[in-house]
């Protein structure tokens, strides 16, 4: 994923509402989104190359997501692979924050990133359950969780104000605050008009290459957006994924997938109980 815009229960009928385009060189072999495993507890794409995903939910309302940090001068070509954190999140048995203080400390080897992982709806009686929380490994910081906002993430920081994900965050600010539809949020990850010379970062990629990823849905050569993905989540369960698949031959054509569920309350993972006493 290199753009996600998501809001974390900021809109009073959905806890989570996100819309991402994922790019990638298109020679890089990939599965859509599908059900993994015999289960079919886990909705994700698949990295043929690496084995891992880039975002995915299961039925019990485990949401991850993951972008890269744009560095090549530190890129390290024998790290493990990102995507395996994104699969880890999702099947781990713990709450995610739980996930993430066991994992953070272990993650100075792989290239750079930004994870997100949340529990996304509360269990019945269980206080703090529900919660998203935000780690890159090139922050000298631990996992936090996120308050109630609209957030923008591509290959800098969390809200790093790059032209695209400043403009992206106040187009689905302002849609979502007009109500939820998919087709108006798809559209939202469509522009590819790129931003001024002077309102771009310098990341240490070619010039060219700055401009090239300036635009929200990217088409440069042999790269551009491969996936968008719309993920919704309402108050009484219901999960809407919706993902649009980019012909890597012909990027002008796509094929859509649709997947609803209802988060299965039972199969929560549960906040630990605490004890207390006296010696």
């Amino acid at each position: 994923m290199c753009l996600l815009v998501f809001a974390w229960r900021s809109h009073p009928d959905y806890p989570l509402i996100l819309v991402g385009n994922r790019d990638e060189f298109y020679t890089r072999r990939t599965r859509p989104a599908a059900w993994w495993g015999q289960a079919v507890s886990l909705l994700a794409g698949h990295d043929e190359e690496a084995g891992g995903t880039w975002l995915g939910v299961t039925r019990r309302g485990r949401f991850a997501a993951l972008t890269n940090v744009r560095a090549p001068t530190e890129r390290n070509p024998h790290a493990p692979s990102r995507g395996a954190l994104v699969l880890s999140a999702l099947q781990a048995p713990q709450r995610g924050g739980d996930w993430l203080e066991t994992h953070a400390p272990k993650t100075a080897a792989y290239n750079g990133f930004n994870l997100l992982v949340g529990d996304v709806l509360p269990n019945d009686g269980e206080t703090g359950s529900s919660a998203l929380h935000y780690y890159s490994n090139r922050l000298e910081q631990p996992a936090q969780p996120l308050a109630p906002g609209v957030y923008g993430l591509s290959n800098g920081f969390l809200d790093t104000p790059w032209p695209k994900v400043t403009r992206a965050v106040g187009a689905f600010a302002c849609e979502i605050a007009a109500g939820v539809t998919l087709e108006r949020l798809i559209r939202l990850m469509e522009p590819r008009d790129e931003a001024r010379d002077s309102e771009l970062p310098a990341t240490g990629v070619p010039l060219d290459w700055e401009r090239a990823l300036s635009a929200i849905q990217i088409r440069a050569n042999g790269y551009g957006t491969r996936t968008t993905t719309v993920l919704t989540v309402r108050n009484d369960a219901l999960v809407t994924f919706f993902e649009r698949t980019f012909d890597t031959a012909d990027p002008e054509r796509w094929t859509d997938r649709h997947f609803e569920f209802m988060v299965d309350n039972e199969a929560r993972p549960s906040v630990p109980a605490r004890t207390s006493g006296s010696d």
